[in-house]
């Protein structure tokens, strides 16, 4: 297994009415960037569900400098219905289930931090301030 140091949080900069998971994004990162897979682990749909993206055995192409030794996760959303405001529109079931994630992936990597992907960029992604969340979800 990879030496994993950091967990990073990003959104698929979509519309709170789009109900997208994996399977699309997979066929945008191919299609658009040219890459051999989606560049997420792990993508949490509308309703909560979570969805395999690439294998955690592999990086993933996420986070420009970052991808060797981290595992991304993306929530779909965080835009407004205009397709470019950044919001923090994710749904009650989006946050329970990247609560769960965020606390299985820390005991399974416990030497791991978590960030957005706005603490490595210059975007808004992924439309929350991770560290404040942490923070007010007692996970640090």
């Amino acid at each position: 297994m990879r030496n994993i140091t950091k967990i990073i949080i990003h959104c698929a900069t979509t519309r709170p009415s789009m109900d997208i998971g994996a399977k699309e994004i997979r066929v945008w990162h191919v299609r658009d960037n040219g890459w051999a897979d989606i560049g997420y682990h792990g993508v949490i749909r509308r309703d909560g569900t979570l969805e395999s993206g690439r294998p955690m055995d592999q990086p993933g192409a996420h986070t420009s400098g970052h991808n060797a030794n981290s595992i991304g996760i993306c929530l779909v959303g965080g835009v407004k219905e205009d397709g470019k405001t950044p919001e923090s529109n994710f749904t009650p079931e989006q946050w329970a289930t990247l609560d769960r994630v965020v606390h299985e992936l820390l005991q399974k990597f416990p030497n791991a931090t978590v960030h957005g992907h706005n603490e490595f960029a210059q975007k808004a992604c992924p439309s929350f301030d991770v560290q404040k969340w942490l923070t007010a979800e007692g996970i640090i």
